[in-house]
């Protein structure tokens, strides 16, 4: 059987880069051969992202350049466009608008993708289970749930993904090792609200019991959480994930969004106005924790007051990692009716004076591992230079923070190895092999 060509795109967050894995796995084993160039393809898969008004513009713009590419090519590939993009406006108002699109296909009907492609490619077969991990050895994403019970003001993703829908953990367990059979070192757990996980099922299965199960995994040499909602972070739950122990790494990826109690009780954020709370309950159970969080700059009623709060409280947690981000009036959303707007040039200048002292932070941060060995999980060799590779330290979240550059014995793809940290940059790090 002739194997398809697929020419594939995963725009937006991890999730969606599993929901890829997973239909590529259900086309089936040897059903088809990846391709760099769309104009060689006979199908172009473009998983988009419909989250904010820039990942929209993304979304458009890929699916059009792929199509124009494949057409100048001379080839007469099939266009298919999944995901959020799609849940967001629907097929029928994004057919007008993207005429490039041949078949649309819709988060609800994820499941079925691999058969609704084969079918429109003409191709016998309805697809098999499975899925097919694009990370490479070093990593592989765990998606635990998908939709999000939250309701903050100025987001779409519950509308776009739905309510909260927790796998069972029996399910997750069999997944894993399915990941840590083709090699993966690194498990990075993935949901919108992770805290959240086990609320809808009818059984008692929570989090921290899922991360217990993980941790006790053969082969499995680091776990990592990713998006911990604020309000999930008590007490209890960071005392049970502290008797855990390696391999899970102390690194909290907490979306704080602001530190202002009038800017975040205008977000609906559900948590205790001042955010240093979080941040102190979690240092108490892990005084050597590594923080990643993600701000908004330039929100309705963003006073210079207020923004003052926010930078003065950067300064003072010193995050090991940080994204800001210039708040986007989404349709559709709370935030876009609210008055008080700050303009774009305001925010956008707010955001570069957090981002240039989170840089200084980093560099500070970082310059005092020099000399210091850690344990570096190895993901793909340099492109430009032989004999080096790009690792990550247990503080450097895949695709989300900075790399650890590393050389020397033992070093390979899907590898934890013992490095020296020789030099520091502003958000990276050089190692040696010991």
């Amino acid at each position: 059987m002739e194997r398809i060509k697929i020419y594939t795109v995963s725009l937006g967050c991890p999730k969606t880069r599993v929901d890829t894995e997973a239909f590529l796995g259900g086309l089936g084993p040897g059903r088809f051969a990846p391709v760099d160039d769309p104009a060689g393809a006979e199908l172009i898969f473009i998983n988009t992202c419909g989250f904010i008004a820039p990942a929209v513009e993304e979304s458009a713009q890929t699916i059009i350049e792929a199509a124009e590419a494949a057409r100048e090519g001379g080839g007469g590939a099939l266009v298919a466009a999944a995901g959020c993009l799609v849940a967001r406006y629907g097929a029928g108002d994004l057919a007008a608008e993207l005429p490039e699109v041949d078949l649309w296909l819709d988060l609800s009907e994820r499941h079925r993708w691999p058969e609704m492609v084969l079918e429109a490619l003409g191709r016998a077969g309805s697809g098999a289970a499975g899925r097919l991990l694009s990370t490479g050895p070093g990593y592989a994403y765990l998606k635990i749930a998908e939709g999000c019970p939250q309701r903050c003001a100025f987001c779409t993703i519950p509308d776009i993904r739905g309510p909260l829908r927790s796998r069972p953990p029996e399910e997750l367990l069999a997944e894993a090792r399915s990941m840590l059979e083709q090699g993966a070192a690194e498990l990075v757990l993935v949901a919108q609200d992770l805290t959240s996980y086990g609320r809808d099922l009818c059984s008692e299965a929570r989090l921290a019991d899922l991360v217990e199960s993980l941790a006790g995994l053969q082969g499995l040499d680091r776990l990592r959480l990713m998006y911990l909602y604020p309000a999930g972070l008590t007490d209890g739950f960071l005392s049970r994930l502290s008797q855990v122990g390696p391999p899970l790494a102390p690194y909290f990826d907490v979306p704080l969004q602001h530190a202002h109690a009038d800017v975040l009780s205008a977000m609906g954020r559900p948590f205790a106005r001042d955010p240093r709370r979080v941040v102190e309950r979690i240092r108490a159970r892990f005084p050597d924790a590594a923080l990643r969080t993600s701000l908004i700059t330039g929100y309705p009623g963003e006073t210079e007051d207020a923004f003052r709060t926010l930078r003065d409280f950067v300064a003072e947690t010193r995050f090991h990692h940080m994204g800001v981000f210039v708040f986007e009036p989404e349709d559709g959303t709370p935030a876009a009716e609210l008055s008080g707007r700050v303009d774009r040039e305001t925010a956008e200048a707010r955001r570069e004076e957090l981002m240039s002292l989170q840089a200084g932070i980093s560099e500070e941060i970082l310059g005092e591992l020099v000399g210091t060995a850690q344990d570096v999980v190895v993901d793909e060799p340099s492109p430009e230079w032989p004999g080096l590779h790009v690792g990550r330290c247990w503080f450097q979240a895949p695709e989300a923070d900075g790399v650890t550059w590393i050389s020397g014995p033992g070093v390979r793809p899907g590898a934890m190895v013992r490095a020296r940290i020789d030099e520091a940059k502003t958000y990276d790090l050089v190692a040696l092999a010991e």
